[in-house]
């Protein structure tokens, strides 16, 4: 039984959570005030961590900062505050997505578990990069990119369901820093993720997270 911890002052919200999440067969547990999540996840090592921004005694970003210190445990943010800089910095940190209030309790936990399952499929078998050649293969089939295209990829599986923003994108995409616009990046995106479904039809594997930037979901 997968152990989810959630993070979340207001009650009557954690309640439903943990509900849901029972449902389906995961073992809740709720903590409400900011202080008490580092010393609990040190003892009881959970599988998934939803964890909400504003707290009461330590805000969600410290605490994703400190917890990415010690353990790779998947977090997903919980926030009502949509601005983008909050977005981006919760995801620099190492934060694996983000659920934005108000949500479904449904689309919640079909983001919990599809997150429990991506940790769990053989990626490096999917997906072999080869650097030294600049060549790339999925499924055993290889994949034609150009350097640009090659190292967006690199960038990208890196960290298989982690969101980077464009700007982080660009600066692997470009090391002599040319000035370049986010459409450029978009546009690389656009090319790959049909290379990439020539290989898996039917399937996008570069996923698109509106206002913050693209993840890889094999």
């Amino acid at each position: 039984m997968k152990r989810i911890l959630i993070v979340e002052d207001e009650t009557k919200l954690a309640a439903l959570e943990a509900d849901y999440l029972k449902a389906e067969g995961f073992e809740p547990h709720c903590i409400a005030n900011g202080l008490e999540v580092v010393p609990w996840v040190r003892s009881h090592a959970p599988d998934l961590i939803l964890l909400d921004l504003m707290l009461p005694g330590r805000d969600g970003l410290d605490i994703c900062r400190e917890l990415r210190t010690f353990t790779d445990v998947p977090i997903v943010m919980v926030t009502a505050r949509v601005e983008e800089i909050d977005r981006l910095i919760g995801l620099d940190l190492g934060a694996d997505d983000y659920v934005c209030k108000p949500f479904s309790a449904r689309e919640l936990v079909a983001r919990v578990k599809a997150i429990l399952r991506r940790g769990r499929m053989p990626v490096a078998n999917a997906l072999v990069l080869d650097e030294a050649r600049h060549r790339a293969t999925l499924d055993g089939k290889p994949l034609d990119l150009t350097p640009v295209e090659f190292r967006l990829l690199g960038a990208l599986a890196a960290a298989p369901g982690r969101v980077f923003s464009r700007d982080k994108l660009l600066e692997r995409l470009y090391a002599d820093h040319r000035v370049v616009t986010d459409r450029t990046v978009d546009a690389h995106v656009k090319n790959l993720r049909r290379k990439l479904e020539e290989v898996r039809p039917g399937t996008e594997l570069v996923r698109s997270i509106y206002g913050v930037g693209y993840s890889l979901e094999l």
